[in-house]
């Protein structure tokens, strides 16, 4: 267990420190300047001021797809990327609640809580990745406990399958809940939530009909999931359902427990993006 989990803390310990620089240059982001985007400019500045944090790098993220996250390991070092698409595709309002959402990740220090989830579910995978070696070639098992070294092996191998199965779902789970913590922090920093809630909604439509060339590793920092495709469950997604975060900011009751008007309106919300295809 020791073994994994400096193992883990190593690799994470290297990300928190340069992941930025690494998922900056993947996605080919160039650095803004104000004086080509002083709109942006001083919509992330005007924000900074709102939540009390210094002035944060912007990149711009040569992409058709509107997106946008936030990295950098605090917030003296954090970085704001969006994509083109983002600025083409949205109004200065929308554009203000995704920033401040993403301003919000950076105050609630949400990438050091990640690689911390991270390091600590990298550990379960290594030690369970031990434990199926072990299981296998039947190390550690003496040869006059036959039938007790088997049942041993099997409870190993068991082991190891369902142990990064539950440290995927505690990782995700954790994602999912700074998502709605974001959402929150953006709408008291920009004082509603209507504006990040009508940029959600583009976003969701446009991810679907415009995807973007997006690495499954970096999926989980962007506002919205910019993976297309088949998804098994929303329980297997790091980012939680579109319609519920619309419907908490428009204080709408999520999916769970509502009235059947409530439920009406959460129906129109999913079906927004149909209705902008007419």
């Amino acid at each position: 267990m020791i073994i994994a989990f400096f193992l883990a803390a190593g690799m994470n310990f290297f990300s928190f420190w340069y992941a930025d620089r690494i998922i900056l240059r993947s996605y080919q982001a160039r650095e803004a300047t104000p004086s080509q985007n002083s709109g942006l400019y001083q919509i992330v500045n005007r924000l900074a001021r709102a939540g009390n944090l210094p002035m944060p790098k912007i990149y711009i993220i040569p992409s058709q797809t509107p997106n946008a996250f936030a990295t950098g390991r605090n917030p003296g070092h954090a970085v704001v990327a969006v994509t083109e698409g983002l600025i083409q595709l949205l109004n200065d309002e929308e554009i203000e609640g995704v920033l401040a959402h993403e301003l919000s990740h950076v105050k609630h220090r949400d990438i050091l809580i990640g690689t911390i989830v991270a390091t600590m579910a990298g550990a379960i995978m290594i030690l369970a990745n031990m434990a199926r070696w072990s299981a296998i070639f039947g190390w550690g098992t003496s040869s006059n406990d036959n039938k007790e070294g088997g049942s041993g092996a099997i409870g190993l191998l068991l082991m190891s399958l369902l142990a990064p199965v539950a440290a995927a779902l505690i990782q995700m789970a954790v994602s999912r809940s700074r998502e709605y913590l974001a959402d929150a922090g953006a709408a008291d920093m920009v004082g509603n939530g209507e504006s990040l809630a009508k940029a959600l909604e583009k976003l969701g439509f446009y991810s679907g009909t415009i995807p973007m060339n997006a690495s499954p590793s970096t999926a989980h920092m962007f506002i919205v999931n910019p993976l297309t495709g088949n998804r098994l469950s929303n329980l297997f997604s790091t980012h939680p359902p579109l319609a519920d975060r619309i419907a908490r900011l428009r204080g709408i009751r999520p999916s769970s427990g509502h009235t059947e008007s409530d439920r009406r309106r959460l129906e129109d919300a999913e079906n927004f993006w149909r209705r902008l295809s007419r």
